[in-house]
């Protein structure tokens, strides 16, 4: 099955697709990747209005839904956006937004909303486990908070983070932390489009969110799966471009390497891959944004199946383009390690095969 966009996600995906060829070209990318610099594409994205595309006019988005996520985690990844901090952002917004006591805290809408302009917001979840499988904090006496997340997705930015903190009884409760009173240590990726750190919190004040917290990270983990295989899906079709792009132009023997079948067949195949993938990110995003039956199973099953067919397509990308696609010149590379960063982040095809296994045996 082929999914089909309406007319007014066509229109924002050209849309998008346009301010991302303006804006974030790529040499101004390579420039903030060189640079270190993920907050000033981040800035300017909120700024022009983007972030908030997707999510809840009433916490301060513009409408729309995980579809247009989609559309817009595929975009993103089709530049080479630096992307953490707006998928952290997003990850934990979104829930939130289906939870309306949630917005009672601190300044209410605006607590969310200001998630959207430059006020980043995290879950304190290992950037490589499913949301809501990590190490949970320690609470102390007055909501004080103390322990470590490694490998926080956009923990070096985040100014706020979700909590995920272990209640008396056992059961998992969520509260919200200021980076202020925390300590950030920064973990270096092959990946330079996101970035992920260490978070100390060190008997830190927090604030309770009164939020279911099983739906909450169960929300959390099916959107970003969903998202996370849209991004890879946006560098497969990438890698598809270039190597298309390549074989006509890359001659032996007197021809493009581009007539020979075995390349052929290779691109073939990718080519297969990623409408494959393109027809599975969506059906799973309006599944998720709808809570259909078993859209749990179709968030597990493109996060496990997109992400490893992206890693495939990389391997097999870097081989058509032979010894250039090696090179730091060639912005493969830059694909490359995305799509291959993908395939763990928050979590690996494994761990969702797991789920959707004891789902099917449990059924």
């Amino acid at each position: 099955m082929r999914w089909q966009l309406s007319e007014e996600q066509d229109a924002y995906r050209e849309t998008l697709a346009g301010w991302l060829a303006d804006v974030a070209p790529p040499d101004v990318v390579r420039r903030w990747l060189d640079a270190g610099d993920s907050l000033s594409f981040a800035d300017r994205f909120a700024g022009d209005g983007w972030s908030g595309v997707g999510l809840p006019e009433s916490i301060g988005g513009q409408g729309g839904g995980l579809v247009e996520l989609a559309l817009t985690s595929e975009l993103l990844a089709h530049a080479c956006a630096p992307s953490a901090t707006w998928l952290a952002t997003v990850v934990t917004a979104s829930a939130l937004a289906a939870a309306p006591a949630a917005l009672a805290v601190g300044q209410g809408v605006g607590n969310v909303a200001a998630a959207l302009t430059g006020d980043p917001l995290a879950l304190l979840s290992p950037a490589d486990d499913i949301p809501g499988e990590g190490p949970r904090l320690a609470p102390g006496a007055e909501g004080r908070l103390r322990g470590t997340v490694r490998r926080v997705l956009a923990g070096g930015v985040a100014t706020r983070f979700i909590a995920v903190v272990d209640e008396p009884d056992g059961a998992a409760a969520l509260r919200l932390v200021s980076a202020e009173g925390v300590r950030v240590v920064a973990r270096h990726l092959l990946d330079r489009s996101r970035s992920v750190a260490d978070v100390v919190v060190d008997d830190e004040a927090s604030e309770s969110l009164d939020v279911d917290a099983s739906a909450f990270l169960a929300e959390c983990a099916a959107r970003a799966a969903v998202l996370t295989a849209a991004d890879t899906l946006g560098a497969m079709a990438k890698m598809l471009d270039m190597t298309v792009a390549y074989s006509k132009q890359r001659q032996q023997f007197g021809v493009p390497i581009g007539s020979f079948q075995a390349v052929k067949h290779a691109a073939a195949t990718i080519l297969v891959e990623v409408e494959a993938a393109r027809s599975a990110v969506y059906y799973a995003a309006a599944s998720v944004d709808a809570a259909a039956p078993q859209s749990d199973l179709h968030a597990a099953a493109v996060k496990a199946q997109v992400t490893a067919a992206g890693s495939r397509v990389a391997d097999s990308a870097l081989t058509l383009h032979g010894a250039i696609g090696y090179t730091w010149e060639h912005d493969l590379q830059l694909f490359y390690k995305r799509a291959k960063l993908n395939e763990s982040l928050y979590g690996r095809p494994a761990a969702w095969n797991e789920r959707i296994a004891s789902a099917l045996v449990l059924a």
